[in-house]
């Protein structure tokens, strides 16, 4: 039966000795959608990203990734995916067409349709000026488009991005998540990591991992309006001494300064939570007004991070 879902994951775990790096991670991503992993290094993005598309064994737990299981079938798995890395992993040797070339060998790409195939990419991503240029001498925007070409050549149903704007520009960035949005609107589904919070709320839904654990899932706007923290913008002339006022604070949970304002969460169980807050900076005689405001991604990450790990 044709599942919803393109990714299903109950229990997946992967240790490496006493590292527990992914723990008991249930996942559900459906089709036709761009899902983010949103998380520090370390917090185990590139871990499930590896399980799921079946490089590495799972210590625990299962998964079913377009209706195929996995550990167990991840050769039935590969033609029907698309995997990019972080690091440029094509050949910096070979031109932009022979890399292409290479990767539809790989993917048996049908010989009669394999040229038309390779111009459309060009074309697509914008590579046709570097067709015959050496990809090692190409910039880090143009590597990331190549990269993006010869992952989705073979027309996956599912392409799997593990952290892919990590080394390139804020423009090659934009230009990156537009070809993600066509791909998405084409059909595919797209399972991306990113620690950019910018990034994270251009997804249809996200998960929030934390040292291997999913502390939050759900889409960008759900997570905002559910962190079970009062906002408080504080904006003072003084933000360092604002911040040393509010930090010790017995209710604030956390204090993070953006130019000169502050970002104060506070649990909502807190009542009056903007008196609290303007007292702390009265009694200091700091100059400085507060509101209450409504939460931003890195608000939502900075509270669920700030909870005690689920205990396994």
């Amino acid at each position: 039966m044709h599942s919803d879902y393109a990714i299903e994951a109950r229990g997946l775990s992967k240790h490496f000795n006493e590292l527990r790096a992914v723990s008991s991670l249930d996942l559900n991503v459906p089709r036709g959608q761009i899902y983010g992993f949103l998380g520090p290094n370390g917090s185990g993005k590139s871990t499930t990203i590896r399980m799921l598309c079946g490089l590495l064994t799972p210590t625990e737990g299962s998964a079913t990734v377009l209706d195929t299981d996995i550990p167990g079938n991840a050769k039935d798995l590969k033609p029907k995916i698309g995997y990019m890395t972080q690091r440029f992993s094509l050949f910096g040797d070979l031109t932009v067409f022979e890399n292409l070339q290479f990767i539809a060998e790989i993917y048996s790409y049908p010989v009669a349709g394999r040229g038309a195939r390779i111009d459309e990419l060009l074309g697509k991503y914008n590579l046709v000026g570097q067709r015959t240029q050496l990809a090692g001498t190409m910039s880090g925007g143009q590597r990331q488009r190549l990269a993006l070409a010869c992952a989705v050549l073979h027309h996956p149903d599912l392409l799997l991005l593990d952290e892919p704007t990590s080394a390139v520009d804020p423009q090659s960035r934009r230009d990156f998540w537009e070809n993600l949005f066509r791909l998405a609107g084409s059909g595919t589904t797209i399972l991306v990591s990113t620690h950019y919070m910018d990034e994270a709320e251009r997804c249809h839904r996200l998960a929030i991992l934390d040292h291997g654990v999913k502390v939050a899932d759900g889409t960008p706007q759900e997570l905002q309006d559910d962190t079970g923290m009062h906002i408080v913008e504080v904006t003072a002339d003084d933000p360092y001494a604002a911040q040393s006022a509010i930090h010790d604070l017995a209710e604030v949970a956390s204090v993070t300064q953006l130019g000169v304002r502050l970002r104060v969460l506070m649990p909502e169980s807190i009542d009056s939570p903007v008196a609290i807050v303007e007292r702390a900076l009265a009694s200091r005689e700091i100059k400085a007004s507060a509101r209450l405001t409504s939460a931003t991604l890195e608000d939502v990450f900075v509270a669920v991070t700030l909870r005690p790990p689920v205990t396994q």
